[in-house]
């Protein structure tokens, strides 16, 4: 099996982002203000960050609006490869941010609790690049949109990479202690990761080493 891309999720600065590239990540992240959870940094810091990244690694907004208009204001304060939709978007975004921004990949997150995730994910995979299974809950009275450090139910993620033809990320809870048992049971396209390579908060080069040499076995 082909080793999964890795992304590094919650960069929080450009020497962080060179570290994450220097281990081996193919892709960053850079979380936008949302409701709760680690890593979000300003509109103005995840520009300047994702126009230091050189190509081919590719920078992921996390954004948690909703509406095609909202999100597409928030894109053009950072323009980022990637759009990574954390929230379930209004009815006819999808459609919108194509014809609005063509040349941006979409991911779409896929909170992961449920055989009814699995009915989410492939109805979305109709509309985007690529899907991201993590481990948040969008029900609660805070949104929990990811971030949480906890893994959830790999069988059903392992059921949505069967079931649809575009890419799957899986997130949630992985550490180089788990990371094995996770590519063999859910046997995604990638990895992404946050508080799995850090300690108190912030990236931990001993950590992230420990990752990739994981996934390199």
């Amino acid at each position: 099996m082909t080793r999964p891309r890795v992304k590094v999720c919650c960069i929080g600065s450009i020497e962080e982002a060179k570290a994450a590239m220097d281990a081996g990540a193919s892709a960053l992240g850079l979380v936008g203000q949302m409701p709760s959870g680690p890593g979000v940094i300003g509109d103005e810091l995840i520009h300047r960050i994702a126009g230091a990244v050189p190509p081919p690694v590719s920078t992921f907004l996390l954004t948690s609006e909703t509406s095609a208009t909202d999100i597409i204001r928030h894109y053009k304060k950072v323009y980022t490869s990637v759009i990574q939709l954390v929230d379930k978007p209004e009815a006819g975004a999808y459609e919108a941010l194509r014809r609005e921004l063509p040349y941006v990949k979409l991911v779409q997150v896929i909170h992961v609790s449920d055989h009814n995730s699995l009915n989410e994910a492939t109805e979305a995979a109709a509309f985007v690049d690529a899907l991201l299974l993590d481990s948040g809950n969008p029900g609660l009275p805070v949104k929990v949109l990811g971030g949480t450090g906890r893994t959830h139910n790999w069988e059903i993620s392992r059921e949505i990479t069967r079931s649809v033809t575009v890419p799957v990320f899986l997130a949630g809870g992985l550490h180089s202690g788990n990371v094995k048992q996770a590519i063999e049971a859910v046997q995604p396209y990638g990895l992404d990761l946050c508080s799995g390579v850090r300690t108190n908060g912030k990236l931990d080069a001993v950590k992230l080493k420990a990752f990739f040499e994981a996934i390199d076995i």
